[in-house]
């Protein structure tokens, strides 16, 4: 069986980004947002409205007050519901990026400025939790007697919760696409991480000197050591047996 790089390349931990934990966690709050939008859809298709009624006063005149169309339970369910996807959905995507930047091999992704905090809600979301809460304590406050009349009633005004929706929405695009971001800064610094290295790589090899060629041994069979250096002295042969004569 052959062998590929994949396979020999180490395998992404689950606080990296990039890793299958990362994509679940951003999937997810696209989820809660996309969610949080279809609660308040309802919940402005069913927020109470106020109807006034004139009634007398024993002679004295007459006064107006006001009823209401409904308790406002389904509408409080649905805000409540959008509030607390929306808020699990950011929380965990945010911590989740914290963490993955923090834990990055990249030194450049956890440069932080000192002026700003670690963590900032974009002011949409904020704006998106601002109107869900008014909704949520307007609603709340005629669960009970809600169809005695009553000189004065609260009601949500028009398009509060569809705004509230589509501020959630926006809020949870926005989150992954940070995240999106922040993986492209990381592959954009790992790939010139390499290439430096490939440089320094490089260079260094051109500054070292050439390596000395091996020396070869090349052997001679049946020579005789004498007569080797004595030929290579400039003695002949027949000077070498006068000798021994």
């Amino acid at each position: 069986m052959a062998v590929t790089h994949a396979d020999l390349a180490p395998s992404r931990r689950s606080t990296d980004l990039g890793s299958k934990t990362g994509d679940f966690i951003i999937v997810l709050s696209i989820f809660f947002g996309l969610s949080c939008f279809i609660l308040c859809l309802i919940a402005e298709a069913t927020r109470s409205q106020v109807t006034w009624v004139s009634t007398s006063d024993g002679g004295k005149g007459k006064t107006n007050e006001c009823t209401y169309s409904g308790s406002g339970k389904v509408p409080l369910l649905c805000a409540a519901g959008a509030f607390l996807g929306l808020a699990i959905g950011m929380v965990v995507a945010h911590v989740y990026m914290m963490v993955a930047v923090s834990q990055s091999q990249s030194p450049a992704l956890v440069t932080w400025d000192p002026d700003s905090s670690p963590c900032q809600v974009p002011s949409h979301g904020k704006l998106d939790f601002s109107l869900l809460q008014l909704g949520l304590s307007v609603e709340s406050g005629h669960l009970k007697d809600w169809s005695t009349p009553s000189p004065t009633c609260l009601t949500v005004r028009q398009g509060l919760f569809s705004a509230a929706g589509v501020f959630g929405l926006f809020t949870a695009f926005f989150c992954s696409g940070l995240y999106i971001t922040a993986l492209q800064a990381q592959r954009l610094l790992q790939d010139l991480e390499s290439v430096q290295r490939e440089v320094a790589e490089a260079a260094a090899l051109h500054s070292s000197p050439p390596p000395s060629p091996p020396r070869r041994i090349v052997a001679v069979p049946n020579e005789n050591p004498i007569m080797r250096e004595s030929n290579q002295s400039g003695v002949t042969l027949a000077e070498y047996l006068a000798v021994f004569k």
